[in-house]
Protein backbone atom coordinates (compact mmCIF):
# COMPACT_ATOMS: atom_id res chain seq x y z
CA UNK A 1 0.00 0.00 0.00
CA UNK A 2 1.38 3.61 -0.81
CA UNK A 3 1.75 6.01 1.67
CA UNK A 4 -0.74 8.67 1.94
CA UNK A 5 -0.38 12.04 1.32
CA UNK A 6 0.22 15.43 3.22
CA UNK A 7 -2.78 17.11 1.24
CA UNK A 8 -3.49 21.02 2.40
CA UNK A 9 -7.08 22.61 3.06
CA UNK A 10 -6.35 24.15 -1.15
CA UNK A 11 -5.58 20.63 -2.20
CA UNK A 12 -8.67 19.02 -0.77
CA UNK A 13 -10.77 21.86 -2.12
CA UNK A 14 -8.96 21.09 -5.91
CA UNK A 15 -9.79 17.55 -5.39
CA UNK A 16 -13.78 17.76 -4.07
CA UNK A 17 -14.32 20.53 -7.40
CA UNK A 18 -12.13 18.30 -9.62
CA UNK A 19 -14.12 14.70 -8.34
CA UNK A 20 -17.24 17.09 -9.03
CA UNK A 21 -16.58 18.01 -12.47
CA UNK A 22 -13.34 16.83 -13.92
CA UNK A 23 -13.82 19.23 -16.62
CA UNK A 24 -13.59 22.66 -14.86
CA UNK A 25 -11.20 24.50 -16.33
CA UNK A 26 -7.89 25.17 -14.41
CA UNK A 27 -8.61 28.66 -14.69
CA UNK A 28 -12.50 28.27 -12.96
CA UNK A 29 -10.69 25.87 -10.42
CA UNK A 30 -7.95 28.39 -9.46
CA UNK A 31 -10.92 31.23 -8.97
CA UNK A 32 -12.92 28.63 -6.77
CA UNK A 33 -10.04 27.77 -4.42
CA UNK A 34 -8.61 31.42 -4.02
CA UNK A 35 -5.50 30.97 -6.04
CA UNK A 36 -3.68 31.85 -9.19
CA UNK A 37 -4.49 29.91 -12.23
CA UNK A 38 -0.46 28.70 -12.76
CA UNK A 39 -0.06 27.68 -8.53
CA UNK A 40 -3.34 25.92 -9.43
CA UNK A 41 -1.95 24.20 -12.78
CA UNK A 42 1.19 23.09 -10.21
CA UNK A 43 -0.74 21.88 -7.16
CA UNK A 44 -2.78 19.56 -9.88
CA UNK A 45 0.54 18.38 -11.26
CA UNK A 46 1.29 17.63 -7.79
CA UNK A 47 -1.72 15.93 -7.17
CA UNK A 48 -1.21 13.59 -10.32
CA UNK A 49 2.52 13.12 -9.56
CA UNK A 50 2.30 12.03 -6.06
CA UNK A 51 -0.16 9.51 -7.34
CA UNK A 52 -3.01 11.16 -5.66
CA UNK A 53 -5.26 11.94 -8.94
CA UNK A 54 -4.87 8.33 -10.74
CA UNK A 55 -6.59 9.68 -13.67
CA UNK A 56 -9.89 11.33 -15.24
CA UNK A 57 -13.18 9.59 -16.12
CA UNK A 58 -16.03 9.95 -18.32
CA UNK A 59 -19.27 8.80 -16.68
CA UNK A 60 -21.58 6.83 -19.01
CA UNK A 61 -25.08 5.33 -18.75
CA UNK A 62 -24.75 1.84 -19.68
CA UNK A 63 -27.96 1.58 -21.05
CA UNK A 64 -27.86 3.79 -23.55
CA UNK A 65 -24.90 2.08 -24.74
CA UNK A 66 -26.90 -0.39 -25.58
CA UNK A 67 -26.33 -2.91 -21.94
CA UNK A 68 -29.23 -1.79 -19.70
CA UNK A 69 -28.53 -4.82 -17.45
CA UNK A 70 -25.99 -4.53 -14.89
CA UNK A 71 -24.97 -7.04 -12.46
CA UNK A 72 -22.45 -8.06 -9.86
CA UNK A 73 -21.10 -11.11 -9.81
CA UNK A 74 -19.44 -13.02 -7.16
CA UNK A 75 -16.60 -15.41 -7.94
CA UNK A 76 -14.97 -18.16 -5.71
CA UNK A 77 -11.77 -19.37 -7.22
CA UNK A 78 -10.15 -22.76 -6.56
CA UNK A 79 -7.17 -23.10 -5.59
CA UNK A 80 -7.11 -19.53 -4.54
CA UNK A 81 -3.39 -18.89 -5.00
CA UNK A 82 -1.08 -15.95 -6.37
CA UNK A 83 -0.52 -17.76 -9.73
CA UNK A 84 -4.24 -17.76 -10.52
CA UNK A 85 -4.68 -13.75 -9.79
CA UNK A 86 -3.43 -11.90 -12.39
CA UNK A 87 -4.48 -14.46 -15.46
CA UNK A 88 -7.82 -14.32 -13.66
CA UNK A 89 -7.84 -10.19 -13.39
CA UNK A 90 -6.27 -10.08 -16.88
CA UNK A 91 -9.08 -12.55 -18.30
CA UNK A 92 -11.93 -10.55 -16.68
CA UNK A 93 -10.76 -6.83 -17.71
CA UNK A 94 -10.23 -8.41 -21.34
CA UNK A 95 -14.11 -8.74 -21.15
CA UNK A 96 -16.09 -5.85 -23.00
CA UNK A 97 -18.95 -6.73 -20.00
CA UNK A 98 -17.07 -5.91 -16.99
CA UNK A 99 -16.73 -2.32 -15.67
CA UNK A 100 -14.68 -3.01 -12.41
CA UNK A 101 -12.97 -6.23 -10.58
CA UNK A 102 -12.35 -6.11 -7.19
CA UNK A 103 -10.28 -9.03 -4.80
CA UNK A 104 -11.77 -9.71 -1.59
CA UNK A 105 -11.52 -11.21 1.25
CA UNK A 106 -14.29 -14.11 2.53
CA UNK A 107 -16.44 -16.65 0.99
CA UNK A 108 -15.91 -14.77 -2.39
CA UNK A 109 -12.81 -14.19 -4.07
CA UNK A 110 -13.47 -11.55 -6.54
CA UNK A 111 -16.55 -8.76 -7.50
CA UNK A 112 -16.65 -8.46 -10.96
CA UNK A 113 -18.86 -5.39 -11.81
CA UNK A 114 -20.91 -6.17 -15.38
CA UNK A 115 -23.26 -4.49 -17.81
CA UNK A 116 -24.92 -6.67 -20.52
CA UNK A 117 -27.52 -6.24 -23.29
CA UNK A 118 -30.21 -8.73 -22.09
CA UNK A 119 -30.01 -11.41 -19.66
CA UNK A 120 -29.08 -14.18 -21.98
CA UNK A 121 -25.64 -12.12 -23.18
CA UNK A 122 -25.42 -12.58 -18.77
CA UNK A 123 -26.07 -16.35 -19.03
CA UNK A 124 -23.52 -16.36 -21.72
CA UNK A 125 -21.00 -14.13 -19.58
CA UNK A 126 -21.38 -16.36 -16.57
CA UNK A 127 -20.85 -19.69 -18.77
CA UNK A 128 -18.76 -19.55 -21.04
CA UNK A 129 -16.47 -16.68 -19.42
CA UNK A 130 -16.71 -17.55 -16.01
CA UNK A 131 -17.37 -21.24 -14.72
CA UNK A 132 -16.30 -22.59 -18.40
CA UNK A 133 -12.56 -21.90 -16.50
CA UNK A 134 -11.22 -24.49 -14.19
CA UNK A 135 -9.78 -22.25 -11.69
CA UNK A 136 -13.81 -20.85 -10.89
CA UNK A 137 -15.42 -22.88 -8.65
CA UNK A 138 -19.07 -20.61 -8.14
CA UNK A 139 -20.22 -17.71 -9.62
CA UNK A 140 -23.18 -15.83 -7.69
CA UNK A 141 -24.97 -13.11 -9.44
CA UNK A 142 -27.18 -9.89 -8.26
CA UNK A 143 -28.77 -7.54 -10.64
CA UNK A 144 -28.32 -3.81 -10.16
CA UNK A 145 -31.89 -2.17 -9.84
CA UNK A 146 -30.87 0.83 -9.39
CA UNK A 147 -27.01 3.17 -8.71
CA UNK A 148 -26.29 5.73 -6.38
CA UNK A 149 -22.59 7.63 -5.75
CA UNK A 150 -21.34 9.21 -3.28
CA UNK A 151 -19.90 12.57 -2.85
CA UNK A 152 -15.89 13.05 -3.63
CA UNK A 153 -13.78 10.61 -1.84
CA UNK A 154 -10.88 13.04 0.67
CA UNK A 155 -8.92 12.32 3.62
CA UNK A 156 -10.93 11.48 6.97
CA UNK A 157 -11.25 14.44 9.15
CA UNK A 158 -11.27 16.49 5.81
Amino acid sequence: MSASVELSPVDLEILRLLQNDARITNKDLAAAVGIAPSTCLDRVARLRDTGVITGQHASVDAAKLGRPLEAFLFVQVRPHRRPLVDPFVEHLLSLPEVRAVYHLTGPDDFLAHVATSSAGELQRLVLDELTARDEVARVHTNLVFQHWSGGPLLPPGA
